[in-house]
């Protein structure tokens, strides 16, 4: 090997090294921002109003596939080993068994449609509608039918019609804000952004 190509080698390392550091910080700075998400709330029983999924939508729209889904699980995880990342200041596995669990396994879903229509049509502000929306229908159905197993396994019975009524319903006008938001701020952000 030549001289040329040993600093060719030297410099390929650098940039990739440098890739990697700005990788972890985008991650981790986006976990964080779902947590910071996670506390805005609004106290609805039984699932509380939060702006979790607009963190979710922003992290996926802006990262991409690969990066976006890694910030959810990187976030998933801390809150699953005991971290209080989840809405209240919360964490452990009892709240990804508890009612709400469905929820935020459900956004490992929508952060991989949602940063994949990202990683395709990055222009394309419909596509990113799109791609939310789909991703919140699944959050909605991961989310409730763990609720209605979590409700029922506890002795009270719920059907479909009252889940829809608990976890659905009051959620699709904040959430349609959410998307419209969302929308926006990744279409700007990605101007700005440079990933």
């Amino acid at each position: 090997m030549n001289q040329s190509e040993g600093s060719k080698n030297t410099e390929r390392g650098r940039k990739n090294s440098h890739k990697l550091l700005l990788d972890t910080v985008y991650i981790a700075m986006f976990a964080a921002i779902i947590a910071i998400c996670a506390q805005i709330r609004i106290p609805l029983h039984p699932i509380p109003f939060t702006m979790q999924t607009l963190g979710v939508f922003l992290t996926s729209g802006i990262l991409g596939f690969k990066r976006g889904t890694v910030s959810v699980l990187v976030y998933i995880l801390l809150g699953a080993v005991g971290l209080p990342v989840f809405n209240g200041f919360a964490g452990g596995l009892g709240v990804l068994f508890g009612v709400t669990g469905g929820y935020i396994i459900g956004f490992i879903f929508t952060a991989i449609v949602v940063g994949i229509a990202s990683d395709l049509g990055r222009k394309k502000v419909w596509i990113l509608i799109v791609s939310m929306i789909v991703g919140a229908v699944l959050y909605y159905v991961f989310g409730t039918a763990w609720y209605i197993f979590v409700t029922n396994s506890q002795g009270n019975t719920i059907n479909i019609t009252a889940a829809l009524s608990n976890c659905v319903i009051p959620f699709l006008i904040p959430d349609a804000a959410k998307i419209a938001v969302a929308v926006i701020l990744v279409n700007r952000l990605n101007k700005i952004i440079k990933l």
